[in-house]
């Protein structure tokens, strides 16, 4: 988006860059990327950069207000409901869809809110690759970051080390995710062993006795004593898994973040949010009447991932299928016009989405933003699934050139 650093890629940009780029990061990781990396860094300009980080952060501020956090607890079910759960998470992601604001200006509108882990760490191990691919071209061999608040790469590390192991050893903290394998975040998993020396582990390969909970390292039980929680809720009912615990009993162990915070900050709170850079947004189950305009609105399941489930051409029908009981997992949210902003070589545009990354240590008081992460796409929607097929969409990271 960058204009000077756009046109220099572009006119760098051979048939083997890509190639080339996608091999180093396999490389580094020493596995196969499951989804799809796109060919190019997003080049955010300063005037943008500020205008999301503004956004995000006034946002985050609003939300970490007690009384909202009260009421937005409604949004656990009971059988879920764990204890312990903090004052506010250790990991938080705004998603802000690229548009062309009423000042002609390129700006952001909130698509997307949640309180779970994102790719940390995949995104710090992106940033150095790319810069290695830049290196070669002319006009883009400078330092680059992906960090907020003027902090270097290795800052970011040791931040994301204290929200993650919150001073525990390496060896009583474990990424819980369902079979870790074959999540398509496994990348992310790779990058965070290679940075944290945090190992992924499925829940079903842990051993509980009373409240505690140990894996199995080289043959002898050890104690666990964090989790970072990679669990989808969603993904955990749809299969059904037998889980050593139960969310609802307690357990001698913290998480990054707890899982509470799954559903108290996600689409269920946008209707609460009061900023210039979110949609208006209501719970279908307080829509007495489907809106007379409603094509300017997408219909969202308020608790899953990568898109799965939203309609974005929404008829009275759509409306009418979902049952009384549950309308009040629903959300109907004003469109988004995302403006085509990233020029490809051939001249084309390319939708952008920004994800502003977030962490707390447990000794924090608040949540700074800290990260970024880019989902490009020339579809309907930003997700990788609904890209299949095209070139230049996918993930990857926004960059700036360090002064």
């Amino acid at each position: 988006m960058e204009p000077t650093l756009r046109r220099a890629f572009n006119a760098a940009f051979g048939p083997s860059t890509y190639g080339d780029y996608l091999g180093r990061l396999e490389r580094r990781l020493a596995c196969r990327i499951p989804f799809r990396v796109a060919e190019t860094p997003l080049f955010l300009p300063a005037r943008l950069r500020e205008r999301l980080e503004r956004s995000a952060t006034e946002i985050v501020r609003q939300i970490s207000s007690p009384a909202l956090v009260e009421a937005m607890k409604r949004a656990i079910p009971a059988h879920l409901d764990a204890p312990g759960m903090d004052a506010l998470p250790n990991c938080a992601q705004v998603d802000f869809a690229i548009v062309r604001g009423p000042d002609g200006e390129l700006d952001g509108k909130v698509v997307e809110l949640q309180a779970f882990p994102s790719l940390y760490a995949l995104m710090l191990v992106q940033e150095e690759i790319l810069a290695e691919v830049l290196a070669g071209m002319p006009g883009l061999d400078r330092r680059w970051s992906c960090c907020f608040g003027g902090r270097s790469h290795d800052e970011v590390v040791a931040w994301l080390r204290r929200a993650v192991l919150a001073g525990e050893p390496e060896e009583a903290v474990v990424l819980l995710d369902l079979h870790p394998e074959q999540q398509k975040t496994y990348p992310d998993f790779v990058a965070t062993k290679q940075l944290l020396g945090v190992d992924a582990v499925c829940p079903t390969a842990l051993v509980r006795e009373k409240d505690r909970l140990y894996r199995r390292v080289n043959g002898r039980l050890v104690p666990v004593r964090r989790l970072y929680n990679r669990v989808v809720f969603d993904e955990l009912e749809s299969t059904r898994v037998a889980l050593p615990f139960r969310y609802g009993e307690p357990l001698d162990v913290t998480w990054c973040s707890h899982p509470n915070w799954y559903w108290a900050w996600s689409k269920y709170t946008l209707p609460h949010v009061d900023h210039p850079a979110v949609p208006r947004a209501r719970l279908l189950g307080e829509i007495d009447r489907a809106p007379a305009d409603l094509e300017r609105y997408v219909l969202k399941p308020l608790f899953s991932f990568a898109g799965s489930g939203v309609k974005v051409d929404v008829t009275p029908a759509d409306l009418a299928a979902i049952p009384a009981r549950d309308r009040a997992r629903w959300l109907l949210q004003e469109k988004v016009a995302y403006e085509p902003a990233l020029v490809m070589p051939d001249g084309a545009g390319v939708k952008a989405e920004v994800r502003m990354m977030f962490l707390r240590a447990p000794d924090e008081p608040a949540l700074s933003l800290v990260l970024n992460l880019v989902r490009l796409s020339r579809g309907k929607m930003l997700g990788v699934d609904q890209n299949r097929d095209l070139t230049w969409v996918g993930g990857t990271v926004g960059l700036w050139p360090v002064d």
